[in-house]
């Protein structure tokens, strides 16, 4: 997607605990950590969707709405990889491809069939800040889902919707672009060639 060259685009490793954007709205003064911490930013910028505070992961910034609105539209492909709390079932997998009921403000959605299977290899995250809880509580499992869509908070309700609620949750690619050997809170400036 060409766009104007004068606009600057920015991909980070989101750490837990930060929140997607770079004001706080009414919150009291230095209670929460904002992506601005990170790196000098340029003016304008802007998260292109959000993490929340809790998920860690690829987040992509803008100056320019224009790219902002495509990677948002429900066209690209967003891929998590959830840690959940038990051993997931086939039969939860397949319920999160085929799609699951789940709620927004009191109404309720059923979200689009998606890609979802378990990992048979536990992915080699950095340590999280908050420690999760440790297996003599149970197992646990990985799991990825890959989403056009971007409902508030989705992948955390899908996996609780299927009885396997999320523990951990990594955003690792946003259409072709990867979070791959990143270190939390990195930030890499992105050529626009290379934007989704």
């Amino acid at each position: 997607m060409s766009t104007n060259s004068l606009h600057k685009h920015f991909a980070i490793y989101k750490p837990y605990g930060f929140l997607s954007q770079f004001v706080n709205n009414g919150q009291k003064q230095n209670s929460k950590r904002l992506l601005g911490e990170l790196y000098d930013f340029p003016e304008g910028t802007m998260a292109i969707g959000r993490l929340d505070e809790k998920s860690e992961g690829l987040l992509l910034l803008t100056t320019d709405g224009k790219v902002s609105n495509h990677i948002c539209s429900g066209k690209i492909e967003k891929e998590y990889f959830a840690q959940v709390n038990g051993n997931i079932t086939p039969e939860a997998i397949k319920k999160l491809q085929e799609g699951v009921e789940i709620g927004f403000s009191g109404k309720k959605y059923i979200t689009a069939p998606c890609k979802a299977f378990k990992l048979t290899d536990i992915p080699k995250f950095p340590e999280r800040s908050k420690k999760i809880r440790d297996d003599r509580h149970g197992p646990t499992s990985w799991v990825s889902i890959t989403l056009r869509e971007g409902k508030y908070r989705q992948v955390r309700k899908m996996t609780s919707a299927v009885g396997f609620p999320t523990l951990r949750l990594v955003r690792i690619r946003v259409d072709n672009i990867r979070l791959n050997q990143m270190k939390v809170g990195e930030v890499k400036e992105l050529d626009e060639n290379n934007l989704p």
